[in-house]
């Protein structure tokens, strides 16, 4: 029998979700991965997977049947590999995991437009709006789990929605001196969140990944947009992210040229 196909982009945090989840049921290779350049246009028959859409990951299971949006493919994952069970097997503790990761959307979404934002008269806003999420996160991590490591006692299915987006984070913290203030009140989403990123199953991409690759969002361009002036995203393949200088940091005044970001 085929193994469904995952088209996706390898720095993705929804597909990262997926591949965390694979990780810890020991299926990493139960599925093809295969990637997709945002550089460039779709390709028709990903378009046809995708009914036109251009939001990855896509899942292809094979006869006509594709499923979008990484949330339904987690539970996809986790239904058709039942063992080991990762999401809640309690229909209250399911409750509970589902009233988290109800609210991972809104959080990443903070997120991504305070480092897409070059309005310094917004900085200060844009800040304020992400740290209510991590309030709210602290909050309902104490009401559950007050004097454990994650929601509940192990990582789970709620841990690994976050997971990726705790490290897209790292371009607010690279690009916008982001962190979470030195404060007891964030003490017990602040371990939650470090103990998410050292998670061995969460090991994918890098910090210097995230910050080369995302530059282009830094400086409010996504999805493989070019800037006035650039001939190449942030986000092609080659050079390899490796290779190439830690951007500048300077977002609000001038945005970096190919030469800069050593993508020539």
């Amino acid at each position: 029998m085929p193994k469904p196909i995952i088209y996706h982009i390898p720095v993705c945090p929804f597909s990262q979700r997926v591949e965390i989840l694979l990780e810890l049921k020991g299926l990493r290779d139960a599925v093809e991965f295969r990637v997709v350049d945002i550089t460039k246009p779709r390709d028709p028959h990903i378009l046809e997977l995708s009914r036109g859409t251009t939001a990855l990951p896509i899942m292809d299971l094979g006869g006509g049947r594709v499923l979008k949006e990484s949330l339904v493919i987690l539970r996809y994952v986790e239904e058709a590999f039942a063992e080991p069970r990762i999401a809640r097997a309690d229909p209250y503790e399911r409750g509970v995991e589902r009233l988290m990761i109800d609210r991972a959307g809104d959080f990443t979404m903070a997120g991504y437009l305070m480092v897409m934002n070059r309005d310094r008269a917004r900085t200060a806003e844009k800040r304020d709006t992400l740290l209510s999420h991590y309030r709210w996160l602290d909050d309902f991590l104490r009401h559950y789990n007050p004097d454990g490591t994650f929601l509940f006692e192990d990582f789970g299915l709620a841990d690994l929605v976050y997971t990726p987006m705790f490290m897209r984070f790292w371009f607010l913290e690279y690009y916008e001196g982001f962190d979470l203030p030195p404060d007891a009140a964030f003490d017990r989403v602040r371990r939650w969140r470090d103990a998410c990123m050292a998670h061995p199953a969460a090991q994918q991409v890098s910090h210097d990944e995230i910050v080369k690759l995302y530059y282009d969002y830094a400086v409010g361009l996504g999805n493989g947009a070019l800037a006035e002036g650039r001939a190449r995203s942030s986000f092609v393949f080659e050079p390899d992210w490796r290779g190439r200088p830690m951007p500048p940091k300077d977002k609000y005044d001038r945005i970096a040229s190919d030469e800069e970001l050593g993508l020539l």
